[in-house]
């Protein structure tokens, strides 16, 4: 299965907006952050991409990948 798009969360005007990398439009605008983080996740697992969670000012803040990730984390035990 092939890597979908990376699903971004950003701020679109007082509201949030979750958009697919390389797209000019919002998949879903919603109220909260909160909402569009859900949203964008729920996308990012069926397509086995990564979240990237932007903050007011626009800059990257946060993030998951729920594909196959290059760079797994070790296991400690």
């Amino acid at each position: 299965m092939s890597k979908g798009k990376d699903q971004h969360v950003v701020p679109h005007d007082n509201e949030w907006a979750v958009v697919g990398a390389g797209n000019n439009r919002a998949t879903r605008i919603v109220p909260t952050q909160k909402e569009a983080i859900e949203i964008a996740t729920g996308i990012a697992r069926n397509q086995q991409s990564d979240t990237k969670i932007h903050g007011k000012n626009g800059q990257i803040r946060a993030g998951n990948s729920y594909g196959n990730d290059p760079y797994p984390p070790k296991d400690k035990k």
